[in-house]
């Protein structure tokens, strides 16, 4: 009884415990429930669409990239792109083995690509031709599709290639302008999504298909020109070949507002096929290379000392050829110096020495330095455009060995680093009246309906020159290329206005043989368009002065972008020529005594013509044409000054002393020269005779030259004066033949 009593509570008590256990995992099951489908319900909701839900990407049109009058630079055109979805291949291998041939690719690449069956789909190719795509279709493969990718494309072909840049396969910018504006131009992708079962396959009854459209990119309007554009490249790609140089930059800016009208490089690429080009030819020169600009640097020398009243116009200075400071030599550009000569005058004649006082004894290193900082160089001008260099000044703090040397040729543009986009913009705060502005390549941002959405306005960055130093060097620089050494880039009636620049290139420390030939300019000088600069680096030929290669480019892109831009030729207001003393004298009027004494001489006769930084040979058959003579002092192909100097007037058959590239360089015998015979020469030829060798003249009396002192033969160092005593019962000598 107690046994079977036992055996019965025993069998109860397991029930109990079955039930326990049944109660425990129902309420286990029960909670779980809960969690997955209460708390839990949306996460999984999610995970189930996913799973049974497979997309592929629809690419946007990238938005237009146009120029200021509307052409298109940049455009996105239908593309065929092909892709797989590896669950639905039939036969891998067979697929692969097709494909192969078509696609250009092994078909082991493609046979691991359509065997992956745990992706939902891959990519076999993009930017397919037409006759692919269309051998492709015609196959009808399992698992295999097409879709329209828009594809980059560029009408102009390498026009303004290192500015527009490239774009990737996935519609993405890579460089230049089509990765700084990515973000603008890209647009948002869509979808295609489709319903699938659990082996990946699309025919479900009723399955779901929904397609979710792309938004495209915005159209970028840039400040560029294609025209302008055009004529930049073309005359560059002239005049790289024309100097054998390695390359060259060109850079044309509305002065008065910023606006980049043209940027070119030169060699360039094709951006339709830029693996077919070498990554350096993708470099945009003008904004992300820097380089020591040389005498076109004296714009900011020259102006500041104007602003800062340390110099005038007509003040005069003497130049033996060099300067000592701290007992280094600086040599000017003419062996042997320039002699006595204003600043009007050293700027035509691109007087190192002179640029060298102004920025180290008139200006002084901190004044010199806030000037440079003023005119943007020092740190990039905030142009919209990747990768921009910023340039190297140091500040007087900063240079603790040889300060004295090292400002003294920052005043001649040696020792500093600049951009062509720095040195260009620059040169257009003198063009506009002396307002630094912010560069920009972007005009207008506009929506795919055309809408404008964002519209860029010219803006200040600050003020660096009064308007009137503005305007007064602008007339200095327009002198420049009427007698100086930019004589290349004027344009008949446009009244161009500029500098020229020569600099050695430095490497390891050390400067080498290589030359960085450069002009900047703008025009017209009293109402500036346009303002442009020419770099060329690593100058072949000889002689490698920005006058003689560089000035020709911006003359020839003046020549025809003004009268586009509506420019009319005005003539131009009487030339001016050099009085004895180097002060500019207006046309016709009469040229005092020398040393100021009484009498007079008017002018008549030939004009001078401007041959400074031309070839030899060019120099000599211009001066023949215009009825004069010639003699040549020096070795060498090119002419680096002359005397009498540009726009004087001379007498037919006059002799113009042409000095050559080749001159020694030694300044005791160049500073010296041996008195002329100036005896029965009238007062006008008699200066001109001794202004041939660098001497100067006092006259006392009227008429011609009876006698002088010292007598002929008498070695004088350039500079010194000559006393001429003038009697009218002499008759005067016109020739000027020596």
């Amino acid at each position: 009884m107690n046994a079977r009593r036992h055996s019965l509570v025993t069998v109860r008590q397991r029930l109990a415990g079955l039930f326990l256990t049944l109660g425990l995992v129902a309420l286990g099951l029960t909670l779980r429930l809960v969690q997955v489908q209460l708390v839990q319900g949306a996460y999984y909701q999610e995970r189930a669409v996913v799973q049974r839900l497979r997309y592929v990407p629809v690419v946007p049109r990238r938005g237009d990239i146009l120029d200021r009058r509307g052409e298109v630079l940049a455009t996105s055109v239908s593309a065929d792109a092909l892709y797989a979805i590896p669950a639905q291949v039939k036969d891998p291998a067979h697929t692969a083995v097709v494909l192969a041939p078509l696609l250009g690719q092994p078909e082991e690449q493609l046979l691991e690509k359509l065997s992956n069956r745990q992706v939902g789909s891959v990519w076999l190719a993009r930017q397919l031709p037409l006759e692919v795509a269309r051998q492709i279709r015609q196959l009808d493969l399992p698992g295999v599709a097409l879709i329209d990718r828009p594809q980059r494309f560029y009408p102009n072909g390498s026009l303004a290639g290192p500015v527009l840049g490239i774009v990737g396969v996935d519609n993405q910018g890579l460089e230049g302008l089509e990765v700084y504006y990515d973000r603008i131009l890209r647009g948002k992708p869509g979808r295609v999504l489709e319903e699938r079962d659990a082996t990946n396959r699309q025919n479900i009854p009723g399955g779901e298909r929904r397609y979710v459209p792309p938004q495209d990119g915005d159209t970028v309007v840039l400040t560029l020109d294609r025209v302008i554009q055009y004529v930049a490249e073309r005359e560059l790609a002239k005049g790289v070949l024309a100097a054998s140089a390695e390359r060259g930059v060109v850079v044309a800016v509305d002065p008065q507002t910023g606006e980049i009208l043209a940027m070119a490089n030169y060699p360039s690429f094709d951006p339709n096929h830029y693996r077919d080009f070498p990554a350096d030819s993708r470099r945009n020169r003008a904004v992300t290379d820097q380089y020591e600009p040389g005498s076109t640097f004296k714009i900011v020398t020259g102006a500041s000392a104007l602003a800062e009243g340390v110099v005038r116009p007509d003040e005069e200075f003497f130049d033996p050829g060099y300067i000592v400071v701290d007992g280094d030599t600086l040599h000017c550009v003419k062996p042997g110096g320039h002699g006595t000569l204003n600043f009007v005058q050293a700027t035509e004649v691109s007087c190192n020495v002179v640029y060298a006082q102004l920025a180290l004894n008139r200006l002084g290193p901190q004044r010199f330095y806030q000037y440079i900082k003023a005119f943007g160089f020092g740190q990039p001008t905030g142009i919209d455009f990747p990768g921009e260099a910023g340039g190297i000044i140091h500040s007087p703090d900063q240079i603790k060995w040889g300060a004295n040397v090292a400002w003294a040729t920052a005043g001649f543009g040696q020792g500093v680093t600049v951009t062509p986009l720095q040195m260009v913009m620059a040169a257009s705060a003198i063009a506009n009246g002396g307002q630094l502005l912010r560069p920009h390549l972007v005009k207008e941002v506009r929506g795919p309906d055309g809408r404008a959405l964002e519209e860029v306005h010219p803006e200040v960055v600050r003020r660096v020159l009064p308007e009137s130093v503005a305007a007064e060097y602008a007339r200095i620089l327009r002198s420049v290329v009427v007698n100086g050494s930019g004589e290349r880039a004027d344009v008949p009636g446009m009244r161009v206005a500029g500098k020229t620049g020569t600099a050695q290139v430095a490497e390891g420390g050390r400067y080498t043989d290589k030359r960085i030939a450069s002009f900047v300019g703008f025009a017209p000088v009293d109402h500036p368009r346009i303002a442009a600069i020419a770099v060329l680096y690593n100058v072949g030929a000889q002689p490698a002065y920005g006058g003689t290669w560089a000035a020709p480019i911006v003359g020839a892109i003046f020549r025809e972008v003004l009268p586009y831009l509506g420019v009319r030729p005005q003539a131009e207001p009487p030339p001016t020529t050099s009085g004895p003393e180097g002060a500019p004298v207006p046309e016709g009027s009469s040229v005092p005594k020398a040393g100021g004494q009484g009498g007079s001489e008017t002018l008549a006769g030939v004009a001078v013509p401007n041959v400074r930084d031309s070839l030899a040979g060019e120099a000599n058959d211009r001066l023949l044409q215009a009825g004069l003579g010639v003699r040549f002092v020096g070795e060498g192909e090119a002419v680096m000054d002359q005397v009498p100097p540009p726009g004087a007037k001379v007498p037919p058959g006059t002799t113009v002393t042409l000095y050559l590239s080749g001159l020694s360089s030694d300044p005791e015998t160049l500073t010296t020269v041996s008195v002329p015979d100036v005896r029965g020469q009238g007062l006008r030829q008699a200066i001109l005779s001794l202004e041939a060798v660098g001497l100067r003249a006092q006259a006392e009396g009227s008429g011609a030259v009876a006698a002088q002192s010292p007598v002929p033969g008498t070695a004088l160092r350039r500079g010194e004066t000559v006393l001429l005593q003038l009697e009218s019962t002499t008759p005067i000598t016109e020739a000027g033949s020596r």
